[in-house]
């Protein structure tokens, strides 16, 4: 089959990180994060659009300064089974924590998403950043980055060794046999591992048409990479420029390679905040105004936020035009790769906080803004570089949304970029990923005498 574009859709409600004002507009209802039927709208309107899937952000930690979004949302596999029965074909991802979740929870929740919705069903796996969630759980520490990169591989381990409690075959009913199961077929894990002492299993939940929920990853810490090489189906990641872009997808494949993975089954997924208009000049003026509101008039809300990578550190008593303070080893059980990096690069530059402050929340001019032939254009030079396989579409102003499904989708779709019509029912075959046979099956194939032939 041809290379075809991946499309996410991140449903950010009233306004995800760097979206302070979503809330106000016309079309956003105020309730918007809270309320299911606006998040079945969205996805109808991706599924239209012939999207792979629907992704739900999640955190467990808040704070007055966060996101609106952040503020009041549903949480996310609640939310995607209502979703599923209310579309047909679109994926469904959802992110859970390994760090404040158990596995054999994980896995039947999961598993249930999988099963309710057809076989298309996503797990976003986070090792949990916001160091503040430990005490929402009965911790008196955040768990250092060893632990949660540990406990997070563990956990996809156990939740897989568990999908694959029934063999595909197990429930060849016989009434007249009276026999429900095949408990041949039917397996326990018995795990023991070094942060899950035991999880004996068996799950009590079949496998989906899909086999197992499809398997993201989002990173760019050396742990996150490895991580995600070593697990992850789908990356979810950022790249600001194309040669960033390429030089990470090259990365991650490779590292999968070394793991002794196919790097063809690891799709590279960016997320972006298309601005399309009429004309490039009308859309590079949208984008410049909202740069301006974010950084003249929502600037507090901006500090405030830029505290998150540093465990929501409050920098409002700072001299702004002083140099950038000396935070010693602040930031090392939360975000650690994002405030070392702030750091470093405030120190090297000779930044004052103010100016650190603008460098990474100030989004540069970005790459997808124009016309709908102009970000057409530049989506297909990302995708035939390698600079990824699909992208993630933050969608909040469903009017923003429809004029790149409407606008730009087709000139992509009319160069054969992206499809124009679903072949398959479950998120594994939209992503073109095999289903993961299962182990025992595996076992019992492998173990079988060869019959001589006549």
């Amino acid at each position: 089959m041809p290379r075809q574009l991946k499309l996410g859709a991140v449903l950010f409600g009233v306004g995800g990180p760097g979206d302070h004002d979503t809330w106000r507009h016309p079309e956003v209802p105020l309730d918007a994060s809270t309320d299911i039927r606006w998040y079945v709208e969205r996805a109808r309107q991706a599924e239209a659009a012939l999207f792979d899937l629907v992704f739900i952000v999640d955190s467990q930690f808040i704070t007055p300064d966060s996101p609106p979004h952040y503020l009041n949302r549903l949480e996310p596999l609640t939310l995607l089974s209502a979703v599923a029965v209310q579309t047909e074909r679109i994926g469904l991802v959802g992110t859970l924590t390994t760090s404040y979740n158990s596995p054999f929870n994980l896995a039947r929740r999961l598993g249930s998403l999988d099963l309710i919705s057809g076989g298309r069903a996503g797990w976003n796996v986070v090792a949990t950043g916001d160091g503040g969630t430990a005490a929402n759980y009965s911790r008196d520490e955040h768990y250092d980055y060893a632990a949660r990169y540990g406990r997070a591989l563990e956990s996809v381990r156990v939740c897989q060794g568990l999908w694959d409690s029934y063999e595909d075959d197990a429930f060849a009913v016989d009434k007249a046999a009276e026999e429900f199961v095949d408990p041949s077929r039917l397996h326990r894990l018995d795990h023991s591992g070094e942060h899950f002492s035991s999880v004996r299993g068996p799950l009590n939940i079949s496998r989906s048409p899909q086999g197992r929920p499809v398997i993201f990853q989002a990173g760019d810490s050396e742990e996150g990479r490895d991580l995600g090489a070593e697990i992850g189906e789908g990356i979810f990641t950022h790249a600001p420029t194309l040669e960033a872009g390429v030089a990470f997808a090259r990365d991650i494949r490779a590292r999968a390679q070394a793991k002794g993975r196919d790097p063809r089954h690891v799709v590279v997924m960016p997320g972006i905040t298309p601005v399309v208009a009429d004309t490039d000049e009308e859309a590079l003026a949208i984008e410049e105004a909202r740069r301006r509101d974010r950084f003249e008039r929502d600037f507090p809300k901006t500090l405030a936020q830029f505290g998150r990578p540093f465990g929501w550190h409050d920098f409002s008593g700072y001299d702004l035009d002083a140099p950038f303070p000396e935070l010693g080893d602040l930031g090392s059980t939360s975000f650690r790769t994002q405030a070392e990096r702030i750091k470093a690069v405030a120190r090297d530059e000779g930044l004052t906080l103010r100016e650190t402050v603008l460098r990474f929340t100030a989004s540069t001019p970005a790459p997808f803004v124009g016309s709908a032939r102009t970000v057409a254009d530049r989506i297909q030079e990302w995708f035939e570089a390698g600079a990824l396989d699909g992208l993630n579409v933050h969608v909040t102003v469903p009017s923003e949304f429809a004029r790149f499904t409407d606008g730009v989708l087709p000139l992509l779709r009319a160069r054969g970029v992206v499809r124009d019509a679903y072949d398959s029912t479950t998120l594994r075959g939209h992503l073109g990923l095999p289903v993961p046979e299962n182990v025992h099956t595996a076992a019992r194939a492998t173990a079988r005498p060869l019959v001589p032939t006549p």
